[in-house]
């Protein structure tokens, strides 16, 4: 790459550039931010500053052994992720990071197994099924409104808004997930989250060859609450078979997990790809996981922005109005909501949901006037991109949806910049836009209540 043109910071042995990465970010974020203030890139992102400063858009840094290229022009980031899809992916670091949480769902597959997981998952997010799913959203919200007013009855004036956001997708996820089965849902959900925290600390720490093996408390933790949420899938599992087994249902339902267990039923595919309880295990365990970080995220920040806007809530507040007649809101509803869908392309432009993007590239690939190897980690700086002046403008780190009021820019802008869930996790996880509509739909029913 250096041949190339493309440098960047040197390494250190083994640490790669690690500790230049944890001073930077630990000197950023040393103090509190004073007001709300939504040029957060030098905050987050300092070394992406500090390094693209000094070696351009592209450069090269160290995670340990591993060499990654930062890659911020957007024709070619399109190309990596349209052009090149099947032949990149995600790493083996990363299927190892994320190996006890989510094992090898859709969201870690590659190549062939990410397209055969995506065939069997597609239906559950198409047609009627998305409308049924509208019933558990509404009722969902309307409980945590509930729940929030009595709180305020009995005396409580502060809220953590993110928790109330992160139980209430929980919930939804559950019941469109497990269906009748959503208390034990909400189990596995819970020691999911726990779980999910525990494996983002070995991100955070360099990792030596073998050291997952070691008999370490957090191994130890780890493999137990891995075990545990595994136990209680099993038990659902088994439940749907024997109820299918005794003639008392004639299917395993119509949510994910009865989709899932009537595709394993049909045994293997014709070209040799075959489900199996560990996979259907780990596709609950995907689902779980990104049906609700994403969502409770943006339904976080697209509150604060619409609390400290109450200029853009009360024109938001009237559309509903007009297009709902005060009743409740419907699927076909939504797309007429224009200006709620121009808030939360905002919200999702200064507020991504991941702030970067990586990919590894499987094949020798040309991208542009690059030359990429096999084996080379690219990683899209996804927060960089929304806050770039060059893109957005003098107004970048100003809350204004207007920039969304011409369909054509935000359609081409959010496509490029993979700002939508869709974009922001590749075409690893989205069923022809499925898993980013149930979101859209769930976000736009909810904020309609709030």
């Amino acid at each position: 790459m250096e041949k190339q043109g493309v440098r960047g910071p040197k390494p250190r042995f083994l640490v790669g550039n690690i500790l230049d990465m944890a001073s930077l970010l630990s000197k950023s974020t040393s103090q509190d931010m004073d007001s709300i203030n939504h040029d957060i890139v030098d905050r987050l992102l300092p070394h992406f500053v500090s390094w693209s400063k000094s070696y351009g858009k592209r450069f090269i840094y160290w995670n340990g052994v591993e060499p990654r290229m930062c890659l911020t022009e957007t024709e070619l980031i399109k190309e990596l992720l349209s052009k090149y899809s099947t032949i990149s992916g995600k790493s083996w670091q990363q299927q190892q990071g994320s190996k006890h949480f989510i094992g090898r769902g859709l969201l870690m597959a590659n190549g062939d197994d990410w397209y055969h997981q995506r065939h069997i998952v597609a239906p559950v997010f198409k047609g009627d099924k998305l409308k049924s799913y509208a019933g558990y959203m509404v009722e969902c919200t309307k409980q945590m409104l509930q729940s929030l007013e009595k709180a305020v009855e009995n005396g409580e004036t502060e809220f953590e808004i993110g928790e109330h956001m992160t139980r209430l997708t929980a919930d939804i996820i559950s019941r469109t997930e497990f269906d009748s089965n959503y208390e034990k849902g909400k189990q596995i959900f819970h020691l999911l989250t726990v779980l999910q925290h525990l494996c983002a600390r070995a991100t955070r720490h360099l990792c030596f060859p073998g050291s997952r093996f070691f008999p370490s408390k957090y191994n130890r933790e780890i493999k137990s609450l891995k075990t545990e949420v595994e136990r209680l899938l099993m038990e659902i599992i088994q439940s749907r078979k024997d109820c299918v087994e005794i003639g008392r249902s004639s299917s395993y339902g119509n949510d994910l997990l009865g989709m899932l267990l009537n595709e394993m039923q049909k045994k293997r595919s014709g070209d040799g790809f075959s489900l199996n309880l560990q996979l259907i295990m780990d596709e609950c365990k995907t689902f779980f996981f990104a049906g609700h970080e994403t969502t409770a995220l943006l339904l976080t920040w697209t509150v604060m922005l619409l609390a400290s806007n109450p200029s853009w809530q009360e024109k938001v507040r009237a559309q509903v109005k007009e297009v709902c007649n005060g009743g409740a809101p419907s699927v076909d509803h939504l797309s007429k909501l224009t200006l709620l869908n121009m808030v939360i392309n905002e919200s999702l432009r200064l507020y991504p949901p991941a702030s970067l993007l990586p990919r590894m590239a499987f094949e020798d690939i040309k991208l542009g006037d690059l030359h990429i190897p096999k084996g080379l980690s690219i990683w899209i700086p996804v927060l960089a991109i929304h806050h770039s002046e060059e893109i957005w403008g003098k107004d970048v780190n100003e809350f204004n949806p207007d920039r969304f009021a011409t369909k054509s820019f935000g359609r081409a802008e959010i496509s490029s910049l993979c700002s939508w869930p869709k974009k922001l996790c590749g075409p690893s996880l989205c069923s022809n836009g499925g898993q980013n509509y149930i979101s859209h739909v769930n976000i736009k029913i909810q904020l309609h209540y709030l």
